[in-house]
């Protein structure tokens, strides 16, 4: 596992990659209109696309974690959503009051940006305590 201001260099770094993915993903979806139902759909969207782009960058240059299998995969993929779950309503919560309260997409995309940034400080967490901590050799 990287420690110290690289650490903060490249989760953060990762983290506006995921976001730009994100928010790039739901600007895709939003270009058919904004009606409810559509930015339902944006935010999955972006939602889905982001998730798995931090998976795939957190795993190897975050956490170190070289284990490979679809097993392993599986296990460690579930608990980082399962994980993303709980600090996605964080980003869900300010990014839907922000366009409900402001009524514009720069509103949405400020509150989808604070909320993400309070999300990543609490997933980063969870996932080292969680997700990517040693798991003891079985029998």
């Amino acid at each position: 596992m990287v420690s110290g201001w690289t650490l903060l260099w490249r989760y953060s770094l990762f983290a506006v990659l995921a976001t730009v993915s994100n928010l790039g993903a739901q600007r895709l979806v939003l270009m058919g209109g904004d009606r409810p139902g559509r930015y339902l759909l944006a935010v999955l969207a972006g939602t889905a696309v982001g998730l798995v782009v931090k998976y795939i960058l957190d795993k190897r240059w975050i956490f170190g974690d070289d284990e490979t299998g679809l097993k392993a995969h599986g296990r460690k993929f579930t608990l980082y959503t399962i994980m993303g779950g709980v600090t996605t309503a964080l980003f869900w919560g300010a990014e839907t009051g922000f366009w409900l309260w402001f009524g514009t997409h720069e509103a949405r995309e400020i509150g989808a940006l604070l909320g993400l940034m309070v999300g990543y400080v609490v997933k980063y967490q969870l996932d080292r305590r969680i997700t990517f901590a040693p798991r003891p050799e079985g029998p």
